[in-house]
């Protein structure tokens, strides 16, 4: 064993937990931020207290304190959470509403727990270890799966960390043939995939690929809407870089190229942002989870 490998050890290992609509996702990384041990399990359905939910994260964390001795614990939750209080306000998928998820993750497994929105959480990976690492002005992370949201990140700190902040898929389009529809229910992955009648994202892609005229025309309307809103992002706050995750980005070039087109078309004097690929996929707010672990560490 080498002095590094022992300099490792010796630091203090974490645990990130992003807990999504259907699945729970977590990760145990040492002191040199490298994975040692990864699980996924489902989502405990009708869980609207969280108890279930809370006693599946306890496992896992039992299941990593086997692997290596877990300093602290970073949760990740979706919706409107209030981060400094530690309350997931409404997780709508979930079906939770006021509940203090990290106080009660805390008491169940006894260690000090980082907590925060899941999307805030992607945005401080791809800021620190991801695709905005080098990048030393302001970046936008937009996260489009199953819904659409967005997180800004500045020094490593989010700029806004509480209530409806970044909810911009659920923006209201009011003029052409989309008009009444939600962002989100034409640009994010779930939104096409349910508009399509496809499984998912990924079969939506497939089909575009193919030449499919209606999946055509859909992906379309969602590289126009999604340009339309980032355009907003870019004249409002000026990112340096918009980083985009979530589903619909794991369509590569299919989507990177006619969106970086249409956001062009729609910037004139303001500053234009590199778009660029989320580097942690779909484990950015695991990655985050992990950063706001060692958070709760500090004094």
């Amino acid at each position: 064993m080498t002095s590094a490998d022992l300099d490792r050890d010796a630091a203090p290992a974490v645990v990130g937990v992003d807990v999504g609509g259907t699945t729970i996702k977590a990760r145990l990384f040492d002191g040199s931020a490298e994975v040692v041990g990864e699980w996924r399990v489902a989502t405990p359905s009708g869980d609207l207290d969280a108890s279930g939910t809370i006693r599946a994260v306890a496992e896992i964390v039992d299941a990593a304190r086997r692997l290596r001795p877990v300093a602290a614990v970073g949760l990740a939750v979706p919706g409107v959470v209030d981060d400094e209080s530690g309350v997931a306000v409404a997780s709508v998928n979930l079906g939770w509403r006021d509940l203090p998820l990290r106080d009660l993750l805390s008491s169940q497994i006894g260690l000090p727990v980082g907590f925060g929105q899941d999307v805030r959480a992607g945005a401080l990976a791809e800021s620190t270890t991801g695709a905005a690492r080098d990048i030393p002005g302001g970046m936008a992370f937009v996260a489009i799966g199953t819904g659409l949201a967005s997180a800004f990140v500045q020094g490593g700190t989010a700029l806004v960390s509480g209530g409806w902040a970044g909810e911009i898929g659920q923006v209201v389009l009011r003029h052409g043939a989309l008009a009444g529809l939600r962002v989100e229910e034409v640009a994010s992955a779930g939104g096409l995939a349910r508009r399509l009648g496809a499984a998912n994202a990924r079969e939506a892609a497939e089909r575009v690929r193919a030449a499919d005229p209606r999946a055509v025309a859909f992906w379309n309307d969602a590289v126009e809407v999604l340009a339309d809103t980032l355009s907003w992002i870019a004249a409002v706050a000026a990112p340096e870089m918009i980083v985009v995750g979530g589903g619909l980005a794991e369509a590569g070039d299919l989507l990177f190229d006619p969106l970086r087109r249409a956001l062009e078309e729609r910037l004139a004097f303001s500053r234009r942002p590199t778009l660029a690929r989320a580097a942690h996929g779909d484990a950015a707010a695991i990655v985050g989870a992990g950063v706001l672990a060692r958070t709760a560490l500090l004094p």
